[in-house]
């Protein structure tokens, strides 16, 4: 049955630099409305709000900033979940930049107190791309049903360390955090709305918190 919610009772944040019309498509397939906007008021008001995001986090960063969006989303106090750049954008910093630039440090929305690193992949192809298991899984309501070795899809070349903020862990050369949390924030490095019936999972928890 579908859920008879309001249309802006979910929130797709419009950075300018994401997938929206896919991420959207995964939150209706499961009976739930969403609305793609940057407007301050209607993400304000949401019951949930989703931050997706694609690319570096130097030009989406630029793109929050530009649509003044920053102090908005750190003060929110509904569940805020982040796609992947999302994800990235949530923590303190990140160290993914420009070719131009590959020293410079960004600072991000720092709602999770962690920062995104290079990926350690002793070796393996960058970008991680494709389809891998998660190896750990703590008790978070967002995760409720998942297990350790259920598969998701990635596509990132920068990631967040293992720390007390992660709330699953993934390896690829190395371990990192496939999804970290903070209070009402929380972010997956993994793309949940490419990810099959468990990526589904992932969203129809957070849409029902």
């Amino acid at each position: 049955m579908a859920n008879t919610v309001s249309q802006n009772s979910n929130v797709i944040v419009d950075t300018g630099c994401a997938n929206l019309s896919s991420v959207k498509f995964a939150v209706e397939r499961l009976g739930f409305k969403a609305l793609i906007t940057d407007d301050l008021e209607t993400i304000k008001g949401a019951d949930k709000v989703i931050l997706p995001g694609v690319g570096n986090a130097k030009h989406a960063m630029a793109n929050i900033v530009k649509k003044d969006l920053v102090v908005t989303l750190q003060q929110l106090e509904q569940p805020v979940l982040g796609f992947c750049l999302g994800m990235q954008l949530m923590a303190q910093s990140s160290s993914e930049s420009s070719l131009s630039d590959q020293n410079e440090i960004i600072n991000c929305l720092n709602v999770i107190p962690t920062e995104v690193l290079p990926l350690e992949a002793d070796g393996l192809r960058l970008p991680h791309m494709g389809w891998n298991t998660l190896t750990t899984v703590t008790d978070h309501p967002v995760f409720a049903g998942i297990e350790p070795g259920e598969y998701f899809y990635f596509v990132h070349s920068f990631a967040a360390p293992v720390s007390e903020y992660t709330v699953a862990s993934c390896q690829y050369g190395s371990d990192f955090s496939a999804a970290i949390a903070h209070n009402n924030f929380i972010g997956c490095q993994f793309h949940p709305e490419r990810s099959g019936s468990a990526g589904s999972k992932i969203i129809k928890n957070f849409l029902e918190l």
